[in-house]
């Protein structure tokens, strides 16, 4: 069993859910998606504030077997890119 926890900024908890839901997931119950070897778990976090900008943050805890976790960080990676500027 392989596992990774991030915590990531400025993806809402409801964006994040649907990206697993598009790579196969299926919603077991809120924040809980369960794949193919995978399992993701999302729980909202307090936002993170630097002086007077506050930006939204989830848990993100990853787990599954060797090629399950394997294929799922392939899929998750792209989704969770975003542009600077």
């Amino acid at each position: 069993m392989e596992s990774e926890v991030r915590e990531i900024r400025g993806l809402p908890l409801w964006l994040m859910q649907e990206y697993l839901l598009e790579m196969g997931g299926t919603l077991v119950e809120e924040g809980l998606v369960q794949g193919d070897g995978w399992t993701v778990r999302l729980t909202k976090l307090e936002p993170f504030v630097l002086g007077s900008l506050s930006v939204g943050q989830i848990r993100v805890e990853m787990s599954g077997d060797p090629e399950g976790f394997a294929n799922l960080k392939v899929m998750i990676e792209p989704k969770l890119l975003r542009g600077g500027g």
